[in-house]
């Protein structure tokens, strides 16, 4: 899953917040370092990323990008559930959508001291242009995926991928929202075995 729905699934934890935005730039013996909570965090965002990975209905979506993108499908797909859960946001929460973006942003600022150099450059450009929230408009994807064609060893094609989303938006969408509630109920779980496998509060 991609950077909104990581922050989505942390359910209002403020440091699982950050360690679940900050998975993929953590290795190693390097997790130690961090607070319990922001290690469960990361150990989250793990276990999301290897349950989407695998998901019937995730590979389902791949199946219409796999032609023309490749190994690039699952990147492709995790940045469009992003969209599809901007999009109807709604449904699973009450909080404006700009508010919850705003108050994630505050909260990785707040932890800043503790986290990868190679994350908060990133970081950075994120709240600078608001990713989380371009998220939820094609213009927004469209940008978001051509830079990531931009910085891919081989020839990727994403910065066309936006056209597929318009082409089979009704499929995604059934799609996303199906997984979505498959989804939320396995991080809800998981970060429970979490907390209590490795003493974390």
């Amino acid at each position: 899953m991609n950077y909104l729905a990581h922050a989505f699934l942390s359910f209002n934890q403020e440091q699982v917040l950050v360690g679940n935005f900050i998975g993929d730039f953590v290795k190693g013996n390097s997790l130690d370092s961090y607070p319990e909570g922001i290690q469960t965090g990361v150990f989250l965002h793990r276990r999301i990323d290897a349950y989407t990975d695998s998901h019937p209905l995730v590979k389902a979506g791949q199946s219409y990008l796999k032609p023309k993108f490749g190994r690039y499908s699952t990147v492709i797909t995790d940045i469009f559930f992003d969209y599809f859960l901007s999009k109807n946001w709604s449904k699973y929460s009450s909080e404006p959508i700009d508010a919850f973006i705003d108050r994630t942003y505050e909260t990785v600022f707040k932890y800043r001291e503790l986290l990868p150099e190679r994350f908060l450059g990133m970081f950075e450009y994120m709240s600078q242009q608001n990713w989380l929230l371009q998220y939820g408009k094609i213009e927004g994807m469209q940008s978001s995926l051509t830079g990531l064609s931009k910085r891919t060893r081989f020839d990727s094609k994403m910065e066309e991928a936006h056209l597929y989303l318009q082409e089979f938006e009704d499929e995604f969408e059934i799609i996303f929202l199906a997984f979505f509630e498959d989804l939320k109920s396995f991080a809800a779980r998981k970060l429970k075995e979490i907390e209590l496998e490795y003493g974390c509060h």
